[in-house]
């Protein structure tokens, strides 16, 4: 089953019309904690049909058999220029995937997660070059700054290896806290001395969870529902809670269409546990145009590179994937990766153009829809290039 939205000429007036003031709405309505709108310019009905054909033959390429198991968005200035859907949130009870059900979003939840942390940075509650264990005690690396949490430098251990080994957990279900106790107990050695090299890794983005919490003296689901979702209308959007959502949520799935189940490592948030839609997250995006959202200054620390030890295209901002190329352009984007779920968002600043893709069946095929930006302005992207997970 597949549901697919669009705004090109084929469609019957009233629909038109309904889609294109969906597709405004998304960019009008993302007041709150006087979070302002920023303006955008009407996209031509032209351009609407031209690029919807185009991102539609791109979609035939990458899902030729239509079988997408989740949903592909694509917008400018806010507007929805396509939109797809197909497949079930849970097959055995036949549940189609549509606009409105939320689907993990693995490590994309990184971006929300960063997102909260600097708007803490710009109201003063933290700051970039704060010492993490000034905030949490027991943290026990003395030169790992909330900076190097963002931008993957810590060289702090992954807590799914760590965790893995029965001598130090016993394989029950893992918090956020739990994850700071075990470093604070076994000490365990740093991949490598801090702000050396980018190690991507989970546990810098568990630990930001936990110091929103402190900064905020609120749980950190609660945290973001108040600070994130629900100011800019993420009304699809929320924190996996395993005892509360284990029977309801959106279900993973392996390529063979087997059921992915959960295991000691789904309660830990920060670094993914956020199930989310499309239409949500091109809310979030538009909302990171208004200077209200972060100050100006900040934008710019949290789209530039940190790491240049090796040389090529990519590179890692403030809780943000980015290729960045000698002539000048850049996309920024974040992949994610959990059990079988597969995501992808990809956002050009300087065309406005949105991009997501999520599937909850595992696929590689979602990390592929960067190579669209040339359909929006000049990127030197080679098509043929195979792309990593992360």
């Amino acid at each position: 089953m597949r549901f697919t939205r669009y705004i090109p000429y084929i469609l019957s007036p009233l629909l038109l019309l309904s889609c294109k003031n969906e597709g405004r709405h998304l960019a009008d309505n993302l007041s709150g904690n006087n979070d302002s709108v920023t303006q955008f310019n009407t996209v031509s009905e032209a351009y609407k049909t031209s690029k919807h054909n185009s991102v539609d033959n791109f979609y035939k390429k990458l899902w030729p058999k239509d079988d997408l198991s989740g949903g592909m968005l694509v917008a400018k200035n806010g507007e929805i220029i396509y939109e797809t859907y197909g497949g079930f949130s849970n097959r055995s009870k036949k549940e189609e995937i549509t606009e409105n059900t939320p689907i993990h979003i693995a490590s994309v939840s990184k971006v929300l997660t960063a997102a909260l942390v600097l708007k803490l940075i710009d109201k003063d509650k933290l700051s970039l070059d704060q010492k993490v264990n000034t905030i949490l005690p027991t943290f026990p690396y003395d030169g790992i700054t909330i900076k190097m949490l963002l931008n993957h430098r810590s060289g702090l251990p992954n807590y799914a290896y760590f965790a893995d080994d029965r001598k130090i957990w016993n394989r029950t279900m893992l918090t956020n806290q739990d994850v700071l106790n075990l470093l604070a107990k076994h000490k365990f050695g740093l991949y490598f001395r801090p702000d050396k090299k980018f190690g991507y890794c989970n546990t810098n983005f568990a630990i930001l969870a936990l110091i929103i919490e402190k900064a905020t003296e609120m749980n950190y689901r609660d945290a973001m529902q108040k600070f994130i979702f629900s100011p800019i209308g993420m009304k699809n959007t929320y924190v996996f809670d395993y005892k509360k959502h284990k029977a309801t949520a959106s279900q993973s799935y392996k390529g063979n269409n087997v059921l992915y189940g959960f295991d000691f490592l789904d309660d830990v948030y920060g670094d993914k546990n956020i199930y989310s839609t499309p239409r949500d997250l091109l809310k979030f995006d538009l909302a990171t145009y208004s200077d209200d959202f972060l100050s100006p200054d900040l934008v710019k620390q949290v789209f530039k590179g940190y790491s240049y030890e090796n040389k090529g295209v990519k590179n890692y901002g403030l809780g943000i994937r980015l290729h960045e190329w000698e002539t000048g352009e850049k996309v920024f984007y974040h992949n994610g990766w959990w059990h079988g779920n597969t995501s992808s968002y990809v956002t050009l600043k300087q065309d406005t153009v949105t991009m997501i893709a999520l599937s909850n069946r595992f696929s590689y095929k979602p990390y592929k829809i960067w190579k669209m930006s040339p359909l929006f302005g000049t990127y030197p992207i080679k098509a043929d290039k195979d792309d990593s997970p992360e």
